[in-house]
């Protein structure tokens, strides 16, 4: 069995029972960090790697990306699931072209998500979602590794927060072959729990990007994965936008007195992972 085949069955292991944090890292010195700190699986953020080259999210390209999952998959030894954006395709067919690109970078899971950019018309029709998520189910199975698929509806993060259609397209995404099914942007216990029952038994990820729940709350309601999404870019800037604006504006340098001592981080990445 393969590094990838092992990593990959380790993945779907966590998803069988029990709840897990799958945190998201930006680069691959975060991913070390976070592996080293005991994580049992990591996710890429694609807006906390789009901020890494100085863009937006969603402003880099399919190359960039695939560069960035082989990046981190191949640098730590736990699995790694690829926030996939929207496949960078709107076509069925692109997106499982893309896929197919992307189950050759060591990664263990990606997710597809509905949402196409245009604030005008911000999830992609209903049937057309539908297959753009089988077809990243066929280019899947036809590479033969086994990755987990996520699919994700978008709704509630763009400007569409309609729980009965979140639920109606959720629901869609597991008899297309999701094996994993995610609503960023929920966060009401009913809401969360109603995703949960809908499209059991297949599991559910939850983005906690604040303050507004647990780990032992999300296991009681049925969760079974957990990602940050940006969160924790978010944080890791605020520290460095904190710390560079009193410098700007004050000439005084106290935050950088809580900084973490170079040894430490040395330390972290001393010998590199093999």
């Amino acid at each position: 069995m393969s590094t990838q085949d092992e990593r990959i069955a380790a993945f779907r292991r966590l998803h069988q029972s029990g709840t897990f944090v799958i945190p998201n890292p930006w680069d691959l010195g975060s991913a070390r960090l976070l592996e080293m700190l005991g994580f049992s699986a990591l996710a890429t953020t694609s807006s906390g790697f789009a901020w890494t080259r100085g863009r937006p999210d969603n402003g880099v390209t399919r190359d960039e990306a695939l560069e960035h999952m082989r990046l981190v998959a191949q640098g730590v030894g736990v699995p790694v699931n690829a926030d996939f954006e929207g496949g960078f395709a709107v076509d069925p067919d692109g997106v499982a072209a893309n896929v197919k690109a992307a189950t050759t970078t060591g990664i263990a899971g990606l997710s597809i998500e509905d949402s196409t950019g245009n604030a005008a018309k911000p999830l992609y029709d209903f049937m057309l979602s539908v297959e753009r998520v089988k077809a990243a189910r066929r280019a899947i199975d036809a590479s033969g590794t086994g990755l987990v698929l996520t699919a994700r509806s978008e709704g509630f993060i763009a400007g569409r927060p309609d729980l009965a259609e979140t639920l109606k397209r959720l629901a869609a995404f597991a008899a297309a072959g999701a094996d994993c099914l995610y609503a960023p942007g929920i966060q009401s216990r009913s809401d969360i729990a109603a995703v949960v029952k809908e499209v059991a038994p297949r599991p559910v990820n939850v983005l906690v990007w604040t303050n507004f729940t647990t780990v032992a709350e999300m296991t009681d309601l049925g969760v079974r994965r957990i990602s940050v999404g940006g969160a924790l870019a978010r944080t890791a800037w605020k520290g460095f936008l904190d710390a560079a604006r009193e410098i700007a504006e004050h000439g005084t340098f106290g935050r950088l007195g809580d900084a973490v001592p170079s040894d430490v981080v040395n330390g972290s990445f001393s010998p590199p992972h093999q």
